[in-house]
């Protein structure tokens, strides 16, 4: 996925663009004649891996279009503290209505690549790859997955649509983990079967009823090493909850296939970027 090819894109910057401006930006309205002229720039207040330019370009149009826009430092490259990352020129009043907004996707993006990046560094060598998860923030799901790409991991689900994972409450309603798979084996969908096991007689328990993977939530390294020798790669084996910086290396030597983490868009901090007007 590239942000280009992110589906609605150009309508849901609008939306946010119209959230910000309301019934009219009356600040510059008032005090940036319309015919005025400038040029400005995107700063980077501190070290990070640069990602949603295209959103941030888009507000631009969105508040008014017309500029002039040149990247240089590109989606995926680490922006140096003091790095100019975009120059622009044009209309000043669609620079400065569309400042904010642009700012706020741009540091937000930047941020979950910039966490993102931090984890596959720790597990780089290790053959675990990593992947995200639903944790995302209503509204801009497809950009901040975007984000987890440009920061090196992989997309796990996108939507509820697009995989099967049993959890948790789906077992306690069909009554077991067996059933579940059962039933869900017997839906025509096309789709690969994961179940959610929080022990290794749960493990056990989903690979006999024919599940293709197996989430393993909330073990500790030391169980998640035990249920890699006990699944002979019967079934591929995500590694979830409780995973952090300190601890992730370890489970990733552990031999499982995926990591996943919601940290990597929940926890994941707005980075320090400013747009000065030059």
């Amino acid at each position: 996925m590239s942000e280009h090819t992110i589906p609605n894109l150009r309508h849901s910057v609008e939306a946010f663009v119209a959230e910000d401006v309301g019934r009219g930006d009356r600040t510059t309205e008032a005090v940036v004649p319309a015919d005025a002229i400038g040029r400005a720039r995107i700063e980077a207040r501190e070290r990070f891996v640069v990602a949603g330019l295209e959103a941030a370009r888009l507000c631009f149009e969105a508040a008014g279009g017309g500029l002039e826009w040149s990247v240089e430092v590109p989606d995926g490259h680490v922006a140096e503290a003091g790095a100019t990352i975009v120059r622009m020129s044009g209309p000043l009043r669609t620079i400065l209505t569309g400042e904010r907004t642009a700012l706020n996707l741009l540091a937000r993006l930047s941020g979950v690549a910039t966490m993102t990046s931090t984890y596959v560094e720790r597990i780089e060598g290790t053959g675990a790859r990593l992947v995200d998860t639903r944790k995302t923030t209503p509204g801009l799901r497809s950009l901040e997955k975007y984000a987890v790409t440009v920061g090196g991991a992989t997309n796990h689900r996108h939507g509820l649509d697009d995989g099967i994972l049993i959890k948790d409450n789906h077992i306690a309603a069909a009554g077991s983990i067996t059933e579940a798979v059962y039933r869900a084996k017997g839906v025509p969908h096309g789709l690969k079967v994961e179940v959610e096991v929080e022990d290794l007689d749960g493990l056990d328990e989903a690979i006999a009823a024919g599940a293709d993977a197996v989430l393993l939530d909330n073990m500790t390294p030391e169980m998640v090493s035990d249920a890699v020798m006990r699944a002979g790669g019967k079934a591929l084996l995500e590694a979830s909850g409780g995973i952090t910086l300190e601890n992730v290396r370890s489970y990733a030597e552990t031999g499982v296939d995926l990591i996943s983490s919601g940290a990597l868009t929940l926890s994941a901090r707005a980075v320090d970027l400013a747009l000065e007007v030059e």
